[in-house]
C-alpha cells in the first residue's frame, strides 16, 4: 500500500500520446540527437502544453485557486508592479547564481516547491521530479501530499539538498512519525506549512466535482506510515478510499498553536522554517518560537481568495526580520525575472512550483530538467543585463515600485 504507481495510472508507454506529440520516445536528453524538435516557450506555453496532456479535472486541480482565483491572479499581478532598474558598463562577465540557505550550498536561488499529487500529471510522478533536481543540484521540498514515500522520493533524488514539508494534522503520533522518518531519510530541513488548518474552496473541483486522493494520488506518505496503517486498519489495506476518507478526518486542525511549536523544535535539530507567512507579526513570532528562516507565501492562491500577493508581503516580513534571517518567497514564480525582483525585494530565495509541474505533465523527467534549465538560463541573463554580479548581492536599488497599479 506504499506510496508507488496510483490506482488509475500505467508506466508510460512509447506510444504514449505525450511522446508522439514530443517526437520522442521518452527521451530524458532534450539536448541529444534525439531531442524534440519543439519544446514550449516560456511559461505560459508549458501551461498550455500541460492542459492538453493532461485531462480536465486533474489540470484544473494543479492550475486552480481558491474561490475565483483572486489571490492566484494577485501573485502575478505583483510582480508587474515592480520594474528592473539595469545599471550599463557594469563589467559583471560573469555571475554567480549560487545561494547558501540555512548551511545548504545551492547552484541557483531557487527550490522546488512542495506540490502533492504529482502522478496527475506524469505516472513517475515525484520520483521523475526528484531525479530531475538532483542532476539539475535544485534543493527540492518533498510534499506530504506525495503519491510515493517519502524514502522512495529520497532515493530517486540521492544525497543532494532535500528538505521535507510537513502539515500537523491532529493526530500527534501520525506526526511524530512523519518527522521521525524525515529524520532517518535524511532530509535537512522540515518546512512547517501553517496556512491550512483545513483545505480551501476551489471552484474548480467543486465544479469538476474532483479529488484525487480518493484515486491513491497524493496519499503515498500516509499508507506507507506505520502509525497510520495502524489507525486504518488491516480490513482497509490497499483500499485507497477508505485511505482518503482518514487522511481527510485526521487533517483539519484548527487547533493548532505556536504554543504547539516547543515540541518539534524539541523533537528535532533539523533546521525549521515556517511556510505561510504574511505579515510582520507572524514573521517575528516565528523567530521567536525558534523557526529558522520564513516562507513567505498564500500556498499559490489555492487556499483563501482575496488574500494579499505573496509578493506584497515580503517588504514587510524582510523588515520585520534582521538581514541575517532566512527568507524564502513561495507563489506566483514564472520566470527568470520574477525571481530577480524576489531576490531585490527581501527574499534569500524562491521556491518554484507550477512550472515545473507543467513539464512533467508535458515530458516527463525530460520536461522538468528543460524547465529548469531554461530558468536557470533566464536568471543568469536577467542578472547579466541587469548589470548584478550575484544573486546573492542583488538588492532594492536594482527595483523600483511602479505607482497606479
Amino acid at each position: 500500500m506504499a506510496g508507488s504507481n496510483p490506482h488509475g495510472h500505467e508506466p508510460q508507454r512509447e506510444d504514449d500520446p505525450r511522446s508522439q506529440r514530443l517526437g520522442t520516445s521518452g527521451n530524458t536528453d532534450p539536448d541529444g540527437p534525439s531531442a524534440p524538435e519543439s519544446w514550449p516557450v516560456g511559461s505560459a506555453e508549458w501551461e498550455c502544453r500541460a492542459r492538453e496532456a493532461m485531462g480536465r479535472q486533474s489540470f484544473d486541480w494543479i492550475a486552480g485557486g481558491a474561490g475565483e482565483e483572486g489571490t492566484l491572479r494577485a501573485n502575478r499581478e505583483a510582480f508587474d508592479r515592480w520594474a528592473l532598474r539595469p545599471r550599463v558598463l557594469a563589467g559583471n562577465a560573469e555571475h554567480d547564481l549560487s545561494v547558501e540557505i540555512l548551511g545548504l550550498q545551492a547552484p541557483v536561488p531557487f527550490f522546488l516547491a512542495p506540490i502533492g499529487a504529482q502522478t496527475l500529471a506524469h505516472p513517475d510522478g515525484e520520483l521523475a521530479v526528484a531525479r530531475a533536481a538532483a542532476a539539475a543540484g535544485v534543493p527540492m521540498i518533498v510534499s506530504q501530499a506525495a503519491s510515493f514515500s517519502m524514502e522512495e522520493i529520497a532515493q530517486a533524488y540521492g544525497e543532494g539538498p532535500r528538505w521535507y514539508q510537513l502539515y500537523w494534522v491532529n493526530d500527534r503520533e501520525v506526526v511524530e512519525s512523519l518527522v521521525d522518518r524525515a529524520i532517518a531519510s535524511r532530509h535537512r530541513a522540515i518546512v512547517l506549512t501553517a496556512d491550512t488548518p483545513i483545505v480551501g474552496l476551489r471552484d474548480r473541483d467543486a465544479r469538476n466535482a474532483y479529488s484525487p486522493f480518493p484515486m491513491g494520488h497524493g496519499i503515498g506518505q500516509y499508507t506507507s506510515d506505520p502509525v497510520f496503517r495502524r489507525r486504518l486498519g488491516t480490513g482497509a489495506e490497499g483500499n485507497s478510499q477508505a485511505a482518503a476518507d482518514l487522511v481527510a478526518r485526521m487533517f483539519a486542525n484548527y487547533s493548532l498553536a505556536w504554543a504547539d511549536v516547543s515540541w518539534l523544535r524539541d523533537r528535532t535539530d533539523l533546521p525549521l522554517l515556517l511556510k505561510g507567512i504574511l505579515t510582520a507579526e507572524d514573521a517575528r513570532r516565528s523567530r521567536d518560537a525558534g523557526f529558522d528562516g520564513v516562507i513567505v507565501s498564500n500556498h499559490g492562491g489555492r487556499q483563501l481568495d482575496g488574500v494579499i500577493a505573496a509578493l506584497d508581503a515580503l517588504p514587510e516580513v524582510r523588515e520585520a526580520l534582521d538581514g541575517d534571517s532566512v527568507v524564502l518567497l513561495d507563489s506566483g514564480i514564472r520566470r527568470g525575472a520574477d525571481v530577480v525582483k524576489a531576490l531585490a525585494i527581501g527574499c534569500n530565495a524562491v521556491l518554484l512550483g507550477r512550472p515545473y509541474l507543467y513539464g512533467l505533465a508535458v515530458a516527463g523527467r525530460a520536461g522538468v530538467e528543460h524547465v529548469l534549465r531554461t530558468m536557470r538560463t533566464e536568471i543568469d541573463t536577467t542578472l547579466g543585463l541587469l548589470g548584478a554580479h550575484s544573486a546573492r548581492r542583488v538588492d532594492r536599488a536594482f527595483v523600483t515600485r511602479i505607482h497606479g497599479l
